[in-house]
C-alpha cells in the first residue's frame, strides 16, 4: 500500500530535479557571458577589478620625488613621505640635485604608474613629519610594499632618521642592493652620514 507520504515523495523529486537542471543552465550562461564578455573588451579582468575596488585606494595625483608623493584623499590633497626610505634630492633647496634622484623619482613613478596605493602608518612612526607631511607606507594593488621595492632595487636608502617597525627588513634589503652593485650603489658613491645611515654624492 503506497502512503500518502510516497506519494508526495515521488511528486516533488521530479520538481527538485528540474529546479537544480534549470539552477545548473543558467550557471552555465552566465559563465559564458562572462567569458566572451572578458575576451570582447566588454568587462575589466576580474584581478583589474579586485586591484581596483579595493577598499582604502588612494588615487596618485602628483609624485614629487622618489619618497614623496600626493594623493587625493577624500577630496583633499595630502602629502605623503614613504616611511623608511630616502632617496636622493631632486629639489631640496638647502642641497644640490644628488646623484640618482632622477633616476629615483622616474622609479617611483615607473613603479606605481596610475595605480592607486593602500597607505599604512606605522606604530613607532609619528604621524606626520615636520612638513605636515603624512608618513606612511606605500602598498600597490598587487600587495607590494612601495617603500621596500625602492630599496631593494637600489634607487634608495634604509632611512635611519627615526624608528620604525620594517628597519630591520629595510636595512636587509639594502646590504642585498648593495652587495649586488644595483642601482645607485654602482653608478653613485654613498657616503655614511651623521645618522649612521648612507648619503648619495651631488649629481656629476
Amino acid at each position: 500500500m503506497v502512503s500518502s507520504i510516497d506519494i508526495l515523495a515521488n511528486q516533488t523529486k521530479p520538481k527538485r530535479r528540474h529546479r537544480r537542471k534549470k539552477q545548473t543552465v543558467i550557471s552555465l550562461l552566465i559563465a559564458i557571458v562572462a567569458t566572451l564578455g572578458y575576451q570582447a573588451g566588454w568587462f575589466d579582468s576580474p584581478q583589474k577589478a579586485l586591484q581596483e575596488n579595493q577598499p582604502g585606494l588612494y588615487l596618485v595625483t602628483r609624485f614629487d620625488d622618489g619618497d614623496t608623493i600626493e594623493v587625493n584623499m577624500n577630496g583633499s590633497q595630502e602629502k605623503i613621505r614613504f616611511i623608511g626610505v630616502d632617496t636622493p634630492e631632486t629639489h631640496d633647496p638647502r642641497k644640490a640635485v644628488q646623484c640618482f634622484g632622477q633616476a629615483a623619482a622616474a622609479f617611483t613613478k615607473q613603479l606605481i604608474g596610475n595605480q592607486a596605493v593602500r597607505l599604512e602608518s606605522d606604530p613607532l612612526s609619528s604621524n606626520r613629519d615636520r612638513y605636515n607631511r603624512l608618513l606612511r607606507y606605500v602598498y600597490l594593488p598587487t600587495g607590494k610594499l612601495a617603500n621596500l621595492e625602492i630599496i631593494a632595487q637600489g634607487y634608495g636608502f634604509a632611512y635611519t632618521g627615526f624608528p620604525f617597525t620594517k628597519s630591520d627588513e629595510f636595512t636587509t634589503a639594502q646590504t642585498a642592493a648593495r652587495e649586488g652593485q644595483r642601482g645607485l650603489w654602482k653608478d653613485c658613491q654613498p657616503a655614511k652620514n651623521q645618522y649612521g645611515g648612507f648619503t648619495s654624492n651631488d649629481a656629476p
